[in-house]
């Protein structure tokens, strides 16, 4: 079967009527892309839509279903950002931190957020927090991207930091992430395995809200280094200690994936122009990007 289905082969491939399909269409309810003055399915994107479960019209057009605002909360992502931008996908950005992006979509305050919380028990990503923060809620978590994190310094390195450790040893101004941030989960699990307190560093005056503002305070010399995205250090020309590979999530309302704001940017994120982007910022992987990493009951 070929990667693009038509509306008769899309028809028969979910075992419904033809009629059904445009009525889908016209609802926005089913992932399509018009070329030509026809009406094309990707396969891959369909069999998504299967597993995640159509929701139905009532909740697709009931005022509490359109009642968050068409932002994504949470963390700052470069690659997101400028997905977002890029795409006219009708989306907006309220960053904040990965916990605090978590509660505004349990409190509706948001259509999706974006989250990269480490749990340090078993190494995994962002499922706990889900668990925890969200309930019984029927949300979806997708993967956007694997990422970089490290330190950012100055060009050139020019106090010769290579590990964690190098924060307690030679005292730089550490610039530090708010405790609702998946960037300070990661760096309070580095520095306890690294057998450092936060004591032990010597931090700059003002926490970072973002990992750009990481980056500025370093360009600025407000601070040495900081924890952030290898994408941040490459926006400003800075360099960049690797110290951890993370998983970057999208997560929204079931029924949210299905709005067409949201297929719009994970259509757009498909595209090659998005991929060259994202080899261009450095630090990403995308290879697996879409793929499902939790679904409600």
């Amino acid at each position: 079967m070929s990667d693009l289905m038509n509306t008769q082969e899309v028809a028969a491939y979910l075992r419904i009527k033809e009629r059904k399909i445009y009525d889908l269409v016209r609802q926005s309810a089913i992932p399509c892309t018009r070329v030509g003055g026809k009406w094309l399915f990707p396969k891959a994107k369909i069999d998504q839509w299967l597993k995640l479960g159509e929701p139905s019209a009532a909740e697709r057009h009931s005022p509490v279903a359109r009642s968050a605002p068409r932002v994504i909360a949470g963390s700052h992502d470069p690659f997101l950002e400028w997905c977002v931008s890029t795409s006219g996908c009708g989306l907006a950005l309220l960053t904040g931190g990965s916990l605090d992006g978590l509660e505004r979509l349990a409190a509706g305050q948001a259509a999706a957020c974006g989250i990269h919380i480490l749990s340090p028990d078993d190494g995994d990503y962002n499922m706990s927090a889900i668990r925890r923060v969200l309930g019984d809620l029927d949300v979806v978590a997708i993967e956007w991207a694997w990422r970089e994190q490290g330190l950012v310094v100055a060009s050139g390195n020019p106090l010769g930091l290579s590990r964690i450790e190098d924060l307690a040893t030679g005292k730089p101004r550490v610039a530090a992430r708010p405790p609702a941030s998946g960037a300070r989960v990661l760096m309070d699990h580095l520095l306890e395995r690294a057998g450092v307190s936060w004591n032990d560093l010597a931090v700059a005056e003002h926490p970072a809200r973002s990992e750009l503002e990481v980056g500025l305070a370093i360009l600025d010399g407000r601070a040495d280094t900081g924890i952030a995205v290898r994408a941040v250090a490459r926006q400003l020309r800075l360099d960049f200690v690797p110290l951890h590979r993370e998983r970057y999530d999208l997560v929204m309302r079931r029924r949210d994936y299905f709005e067409p704001e949201m297929q719009a940017l994970i259509a757009f994120a498909h595209t090659a122009e998005a991929t060259a982007k994202a080899r261009d910022l450095l630090g990403y992987d995308i290879s697996t990007f879409g793929k499902i990493w939790y679904n409600a009951p």
